[in-house]
């Protein structure tokens, strides 16, 4: 093993030189869990990485070392190291946060950081190396490496932390403490690319059990094996695929473009940050969550603004919604069970679909429709889109399935209506007696959960309101809301929302 792992560096060292002054480089600044090691119970996944890229066109400088934290990487100078080496149109990953969460000052390593994402900091006699020290957060650390990668004319991307093998109650650790939600809210902050290792790796582990998570985990709970590297890695480069901001397509190797892309990691999805605090959980269409989340086109959904009007610090607000989904894609497709798979029994989950819904049944494009009503019809297609025979169901039934599956789990659930479209008959916004405001009532009274009926409280605001008041609500003709109609559409959400949750 160690002959094997020296010729590796050495070949390494050999592709550095080869590709100095042409092409790009990967580089991995992080601890033990990335870092590489010749150890049959211990591998680090970006050790890995290289397998993935075609090193004639791009190598992976994998400069992790264990034990370190953000604040030692770069006290130590190894950030400095790997910052001076970095070229425009390199990619910088980023991956820290289980040696953060030590002691702030001993004799052994001191290596700690403030918690959070604040800008406060303390003063310390390091007892370690016996200087003075002025610690910071652990945001604080990852905002100055994000700054640095920039001003070199590189790309940073963020990652949240590898999965530990520690169990509750069936269920596994997701993120040592809140590391990784601070890295998500300092990618939202820098306007940064991020990717949620953590969730992707903790639900294959899941479905893998405690008994096969432990053959992956020898050493302790923290640190894999090869294969756990394996696993890793290769939901790293899944997501690092599906980043529009980031094109490695051109840089893969034919082991890379085998892996499959994660279509939704450049929407940069959130998941609970406080694990002391029950969720809110969103899911829908572009009218929930629009894109990115980001406001791009001056288009926003009313679950980005749910939070502010609800007011409170409660409950995590997790905002799962995809623009262009309908309740068949959404629970046939991934995103419901990948929701599901972030819930705990007590949290709260919001449902609205509809908009998409009356798409084509089979096409394809999207092949995103679903049969009228709430009945049990179905329809047997072979999926244009994806080749696969799929038997289609009724709006009603694809709801029935979400929320059977949420309660099952212990969710609390609750149906809103879809907001409505800015399709005026006369004074007043156009009402659809058959349809899927109507739809989704009779499921949440079939089912016998909460129900908010959105659509026609929205519907009665516009008309209070005016054609010309509601216009600037608007971002397109008809559909998507501007920041302000997301805030008011929010705002009746809250209204409803806030004595269901005792508020």
């Amino acid at each position: 093993m160690k002959i094997q792992l020296l010729i590796r560096y050495l070949v390494l060292g050999m592709m550095l030189l080869a590709n100095a002054g042409q092409g790009s480089t990967l580089f991995v600044a992080g601890d033990s869990t990335a870092a590489g090691y010749d150890k049959p119970d211990q591998q680090g996944w970006a050790a890995l990485l290289q397998d993935y890229i075609d090193p004639a066109v791009a190598v992976v400088d994998n400069r992790a070392r264990g034990g370190r934290s953000t604040r030692t990487f770069i006290s130590e100078g190894l950030w400095q190291s790997l910052i001076d080496d970095v070229r425009p149109n390199d990619i910088v990953l980023i991956q820290f946060g289980h040696n953060d969460a030590s002691e702030i000052n001993d004799n052994r390593r001191a290596r700690g950081t403030i918690h959070g994402i604040g800008e406060e900091w303390v003063d310390i006699v390091n007892g370690l190396t016996k200087k003075e020290e002025r610690v910071f957060s652990f945001g604080h650390y990852l905002r100055r490496m994000i700054e640095d990668v920039k001003a070199k004319g590189a790309t940073p991307v963020l990652l949240s932390l590898t999965a530990r093998n520690i169990w509750h109650s069936g269920r596994i650790e997701r993120g040592s403490g809140n590391f990784g939600g601070w890295a998500y809210q300092i990618a939202w902050e820098t306007n940064t690319a991020f990717i949620d290792v953590t969730n992707a790796v903790a639900d294959k582990l899941e479905y893998l059990g405690q008994e096969g998570t432990a053959a992956l985990y020898i050493k302790d709970h923290t640190h894999f094996n090869l294969e756990g590297a394996r696993l890793h890695v290769e939901n790293v480069v899944a997501a690092l695929k599906g980043l529009k901001r980031v094109d490695i397509s051109s840089h893969l190797s034919d082991k890379g473009r085998a892996v499959a892309k994660e279509d939704w990691a450049w929407l940069r999805l959130p998941f609970p940050v406080d694990k002391n605090k029950p969720t809110v959980f969103m899911i829908g269409d572009s009218t929930v969550r629009n894109g990115a989340g980001d406001g791009a086109n001056g288009e926003w959904g009313w679950g980005d603004y749910l939070p502010e009007a609800l007011g409170t610090d409660k409950f995590n607000f997790v905002n799962r919604a995809i623009g262009g989904f309908s309740s068949r894609t959404f629970y046939t497709q991934g995103p419901f069970e990948r929701t599901l798979m972030l819930a705990q029994p007590g949290d709260v989950l919001l449902i609205q679909f509809g908009h998409n819904d009356a798409a084509a049944i089979n096409d394809a494009k999207r092949a995103r429709g679903t049969i009228n009503g709430v009945g049990e019809q179905r329809i047997d297609i072979v999926n244009q889109l994806t080749g696969a025979a799929e038997t289609v169901h009724t709006y009603g039934w694809y709801l029935r399935q979400m929320v059977g599956a949420a309660r099952a789990k212990g969710l609390r659930v609750i149906v809103c209506s879809p907001v409505p479209r800015k399709i005026w008959e006369g004074r007043f916004i156009q009402q659809q007696e058959n349809s899927y405001p109507v739809w989704a009532q009779q499921v949440a009274r079939q089912s016998g959960i909460e129900f908010i009926d959105l659509n026609t409280q929205v519907s009665v605001e516009y008309a209070q309101l005016g054609k010309k008041k509601v216009n600037k609500l608007f971002a397109d003709k008809h559909t998507h809301t501007s920041k302000t109609g997301a805030q008011l559409n929010a705002k009746i959400v809250a209204s409803e929302l806030a004595p269901m949750l005792g508020l």
